[in-house]
C-alpha cells in the first residue's frame, strides 16, 4: 500500500482503489468534511499528476468523464479548497507524493485503464438522506424527493409559495453554480414543465447563494441527486434509457455540457485529446 498523510487528508492507494480520507485540521473546508471518506476504483481514473512548488505541491487526481456525479454536478468549477481530487503536498513529503503517482500510474498501466469517458458513474455520490441551509432556503433529498424550504432571507413572491416538494422523476436536470465577483449562484433544479431563464432568486425550483460559507455544500445535493438522474451519456446515446425530454430541454443540456467540457479542459481535468474527443461527441448529438 502507498500512503501519503497531510493535514488536509490521507490518500491511501490499495492497489484497486484510492482511499481519500479528510483531516481533522480546523482548514479543511466544510464541503470536504462533509463528504467524508471517497473511495475512488482504479478504473474511475484516467490519470494522476504531481506538480512541486516552492512552498507546496500539488498531488491531483484525473477522473475519466462521466465517472463522478460531483464533478459533473459541478462542471469543474469546485475551487482547490473544496477539491476533494486535490491534495496540498508539504515539501518535505514530495518523494512520498512522488511514489503515489507512480504506484498509480503503474496500475493503471498495468489493467490497463482506459482514459475514455464513462457510459455509467463508477462512484456513488453523496450519501443520504441530505440536508443543507444556505443561501435563501434549505435543500434536502431522500433519494426519491427533493424538499426546497424558504428562509427570512427569501424573496417575498417566492417564501409565500411555500416550500416545494419534488419528485425525482420530475426533475429533468440539476444545475449548481457558485458566486462569481457580483454575481449570485444557485442550486437549481429544471422540472418538466416549469418556465426557463427564471433568476433563482425568483425560481421557486433554486436556492439562490451569495458566496457565505455553507454554500458549496449545495453541490452536495446536487451531486446526490445527479448520481440519480439517467447518466448523461446513457441517456443521449441511440436507443438510451433516459426519460424522454423536450427538444428545448435536451439542447440545453447540451449546451451546458459543452460549457462544463471547457471548464474541466481549462482545470486540467481533461487532456487535450480527451476534451477534443468529448466535444465531438456532444456536437454530433446537436
Amino acid at each position: 500500500m502507498a500512503e501519503i498523510i497531510q493535514k488536509e487528508a490521507t490518500w491511501s492507494f490499495e492497489g484497486d482503489a484510492l482511499r481519500l480520507t479528510p483531516g481533522r485540521d480546523r482548514n479543511v473546508s466544510v464541503l470536504r468534511r462533509a463528504l467524508g471518506e471517497l473511495v475512488v476504483p482504479l478504473a474511475a481514473l484516467a490519470g494522476v499528476s504531481f506538480e512541486r512548488g516552492r512552498r507546496s505541491g500539488r498531488l491531483r487526481l484525473r477522473l475519466r468523464d462521466g465517472s463522478d456525479p460531483l464533478l459533473h454536478a459541478t462542471g469543474g468549477r469546485l475551487t482547490e479548497p473544496h477539491d476533494p481530487y486535490l491534495l496540498t503536498v508539504e515539501p518535505d513529503r514530495y518523494g512520498v507524493a512522488e511514489y503515489v503517482a507512480d504506484e498509480v500510474r503503474d496500475a493503471l498501466a498495468a489493467e490497463r485503464v482506459p482514459g475514455a469517458p464513462v457510459t455509467g458513474y463508477l462512484l456513488p455520490g453523496p450519501r443520504l438522506p441530505l440536508s443543507v441551509s444556505a443561501g435563501d432556503g434549505t435543500a434536502g433529498f431522500d433519494g426519491e424527493r427533493v424538499r426546497l424550504e424558504w428562509n427570512w432571507k427569501t424573496e417575498d413572491a417566492k417564501a409565500a409559495a411555500g416550500p416545494r416538494t419534488l419528485a425525482l422523476a420530475d426533475i429533468l436536470a440539476v444545475e449548481w453554480q457558485p458566486s462569481a465577483g457580483l454575481e449570485n449562484g444557485h442550486l437549481r433544479f429544471r422540472v418538466r414543465g416549469a418556465p426557463a431563464g427564471v433568476r433563482a432568486k425568483y425560481d421557486p425550483h433554486a436556492v439562490e447563494l451569495w458566496g457565505f460559507r455553507r454554500d458549496p455544500l449545495m453541490a452536495l445535493v446536487a451531486a446526490a441527486v445527479q448520481a440519480r438522474l439517467p447518466h448523461p451519456a446513457a441517456a443521449a446515446g441511440p436507443g438510451g434509457s433516459g426519460a424522454a425530454r423536450e427538444p428545448e430541454a435536451d439542447h440545453d443540456a447540451l449546451l451546458r455540457r459543452l460549457r462544463e467540457l471547457g471548464e474541466l479542459h481549462r482545470a486540467g481535468v481533461l487532456t487535450d485529446e480527451e476534451f477534443a474527443t468529448a466535444k465531438q461527441a456532444v456536437l454530433r448529438r446537436m
